[in-house]
Order: structure tokens, then C-alpha cells, then sequence
């Protein structure tokens, strides 16, 4: 069985404070979806707001010195938002897994309509170096095209066509989930953090 994921790279957890976050392992992935409990919610809005958390330049606000408004301040004057991570592909069967690299997005995940419906190539980061190809009516996923002897994970592109619309799914019912976190732990700051969030997934912002 193939399981497609968008999945987020976590960041430190240990020592923040600003709302409860789930214990995870830095610089390891959470998958997101409906199913994230309040805490992991947490730890999601945390890790995009820490990728966004650099020093304000001249064309933005200066940064707030209360410790809330100071962190979220790059999330929610920045333009162009990043959210490290991208679609993590298990083969259940065989034990092999492609994650993605160093320096994607999870914004990024388009270029996997590339390889179904486009040029049939796309690679997604490096240190490792996932990679896609269309082969066909198949796709070939390496799991480290700079190796020789990578482990890949192939199946028919009609699969793999479903297997995007539902994660596409799991990222707008995440979203369904930060709206109402955002609510009760940065009131002050809800909407602005939804929205903040959509923007750095490339998700569907929540309406109502």
C-alpha cells in the first residue's frame, strides 16, 4: 500500500512557551491532517512561524517587544512565506519511504502535478535527494537519486493522481483545525495567523 502525506518539518519544541506544543523530534516531520490533536496543532503553527522568524527590514513594521507578537512577527508582515517539508510517500509493503529534502516546501508540492500532467520530472530538495519521474503510466519515486542503489517506489500515475487529491484533502482539513486553535491560544492575532498559515502551505484558508 501506497500512503502519499503533506508533512511539515518540525522545529525545537524544547523550552517554548508561548502555547502548549507536542513533544516531537526537531527536524523530523509531522503529517498533517484533521486528526492533529490541539497540541500538535500547536507544534505545526509553531515550526511555520519559527521558518518565518527573521529580523524585520526597512519595508516592514518594526518588531513588537511583547514575546508573542516578537515570534509571530515574521509570519504575519513577511510577503513570501516558507514552511519547510513537502509529500512524504510510504510503501507500506516493501518498508521504503521518500521524504522530502533539505530547502522544499511544502508550497512546493505543484511540481508534483509536473510529473502526472506535465514534463514527467520533478525533484523535491537534496541531503536527501528525492526524485519523481514519469515512466509511462508509471512513476518512479527515488528516494535518493545520489545514490546508485536508492530505494524507489513505483505505481500507475491514475494512483498516484488520487493519492495527491487526498492529501490535498489532509492539508484544508489541518487548516479546518487552525482557525479555532488560533482562536483560543493568539486571539489577538487569529485571523492574521490563519491566514498566515494558508499562505506558507499554499492551503485553502477556512471559510466561516
Amino acid at each position: 500500500m501506497i500512503i502519499l502525506q503533506p508533512v511539515l518539518e518540525v522545529q525545537q519544541c524544547r523550552g517554548f512557551a508561548l502555547w502548549p506544543v507536542a513533544e516531537a523530534e526537531p527536524y523530523g516531520f509531522l503529517p498533517l491532517s484533521g486528526a492533529l490533536s490541539p497540541a500538535e496543532v500547536g507544534t505545526a503553527v509553531m515550526s511555520i512561524a519559527a521558518c518565518n522568524d527573521w529580523q524585520p527590514d526597512g519595508g516592514r513594521p518594526p518588531r513588537p517587544a511583547d514575546p508573542l507578537g516578537a515570534f509571530l512577527h515574521g509570519l504575519l508582515t513577511m510577503d513570501d512565506l516558507f514552511a519547510s517539508g513537502g509529500l512524504r510517500a510510504m510503501d507500506t509493503v516493501h518498508g521504503t519511504t521518500l521524504e522530502p529534502g533539505c530547502c522544499n516546501g511544502i508550497d512546493e508540492r505543484s511540481d508534483w502535478a509536473v510529473v502526472v500532467d506535465g514534463s514527467g520530472w520533478a525533484s523535491f530538495g537534496h541531503d536527501p535527494s528525492p526524485l519523481a519521474e514519469r515512466l509511462g503510466e508509471r512513476v518512479r519515486l527515488t528516494v535518493d537519486a545520489d545514490q546508485d542503489d536508492s530505494p524507489v517506489i513505483e505505481l500507475p500515475v491514475t494512483e498516484l493522481r488520487l493519492l495527491l487529491s487526498r492529501a490535498e484533502r489532509d492539508l484544508a482539513d489541518f487548516m479546518h483545525l487552525v482557525g479555532p486553535w488560533a482562536s483560543r491560544h493568539v486571539p489577538d492575532h487569529a485571523d492574521a495567523t490563519t491566514a498566515a498559515v494558508a499562505r506558507a502551505l499554499a492551503a485553502p484558508a477556512p471559510i466561516g
